[in-house]
């Protein structure tokens, strides 16, 4: 089977982050999401995805140099201006002849797509669409149908008490390659606003499966954050990190790590290889990447920090903290501030919700 993974978006609402890594190749608990989501893909008999890209593409081929992630062969379809997702998917089908899948590239899930695919061919649909239920679903697009399935309308963020259903589009869709002669060719199309409306027009075209599993659009910094706790708490079965070893109860690590016995480490955790934590640190419900330096009596919480990154003495408090980013002595971060890569927050300062840098550094 192949797929379609929808990767162009700049990730805007993560900046600093992907001001230089667009967002599908942030890590989730030490792991490229990407990565997460092409073994999700591969484990229900995906063998080619092709990469709908626009935004730093050149990332996604040093990150993928063989053009391959374990059985799966990639292929890059490169936009030379944005074609919206229904645009975007023709233009990366090209050449797809047979029934297929869609992900956006910004969902952990944990749908059963072999159920999907099943009820797909079941109603006999041109399109299937993946549908998740939220207790809130005034910020997102609601999609009612009958009981079978057919979906018989889409109404967009509506006002919560108003809501005919709590059931969303979750942006995963089982297409046959039929769908791709709806949408007309290099132009900015979207297949949520204005392709599958018009096929609910057609009878029998268009179903929806719900499926009230695990679901998380890692888009903002606060369901980035999320996403790693989710994560170390088990919302999802498999593999938490590569190499990860279970030291203490729901404390894990990866390969050599230098601890001080005076350091207090507090479940969940996940500290990346070639990490050192020093005398006095304390640090709960938290991912370390590789080579992570947290030194004498800092304090890290709820936070995630990237490879090579340093806290200095200072306070991490449900924070981000870039690749090679040091924390100064005596700084605190905190209520989801977010540090570039490369960043020193200078000792002594204090910073609540911030974006460190803001500007693009690519001027």
């Amino acid at each position: 089977m192949k797929a379609v993974v929808l990767v162009g978006g700049e990730g805007t609402r993560l900046r600093p982050l992907t001001w230089s890594t667009p967002k599908p190749l942030l890590p989730i608990a030490n792991i490229a999401f990407l990565e997460r989501q092409l073994a999700w893909l591969e484990s229900y008999g995906v063998d080619e995805v092709v990469l709908s890209m626009g935004y730093l593409p050149d990332a996604f081929h040093r990150h993928f140099p063989e053009g391959r992630f374990g059985g799966v062969t990639l292929r890059y379809a490169v936009e030379e201006k944005p074609l919206g997702t229904a645009g975007g998917i023709r233009f990366a089908a090209e050449g797809i002849t047979e029934r297929f899948v869609v992900c956006n590239g910004d969902v952990l899930t944990g749908l059963d797509l072999a159920a999907m695919v099943e009820f797909h061919e079941a109603r006999g649909a041109e399109a299937s669409i993946y549908l998740c239920q939220v207790d809130d679903p005034s910020a997102f697009g609601v999609v009612p149908t009958r009981d079978d399935g057919e979906v018989v309308g889409f109404i967009e963020k509506p006002p919560r008490d108003q809501a005919p259903t709590n059931w969303i589009n979750a942006g995963t869709y089982v297409l046959e390659p039929s769908v791709l002669d709806r949408i007309p060719p290099r132009i900015n199309v979207s297949i949520e606003r204005e392709v599958f409306p018009r096929m609910v027009e057609a009878p029998g075209a268009l179903y929806a499966f719900h499926y009230d599993g695990y679901w998380l659009d890692i888009g903002t910094p606060e369901k980035y954050l999320q996403a790693h706790h989710d994560l170390l708490r088990g919302a999802l079965p498999g593999t938490l990190a590569p190499g990860a070893v279970e030291r203490a109860p729901g404390v894990w690590t990866q390969g050599e790590v230098h601890i001080d016995p005076t350091a207090v480490l507090e479940a969940p955790l996940l500290v990346g290889a070639g990490s050192v934590i020093g005398a006095g640190a304390r640090i709960s419900d938290s991912v370390l990447g590789s080579g992570v330096r947290v030194e004498a009596d800092s304090v890290v919480v709820r936070s995630v920090l990237f490879d090579g990154a340093t806290v200095g003495g200072g306070e991490v408090l449900d924070s981000v903290v870039g690749s090679g980013s040091t924390i100064g002595h005596g700084a605190g971060l905190s209520d989801v501030t977010i540090v570039g890569p490369g960043v020193t927050v200078d000792g002594g300062s204090r910073i609540s919700g911030g974006r460190v840098p803001a500007d693009d550094p690519r001027g």
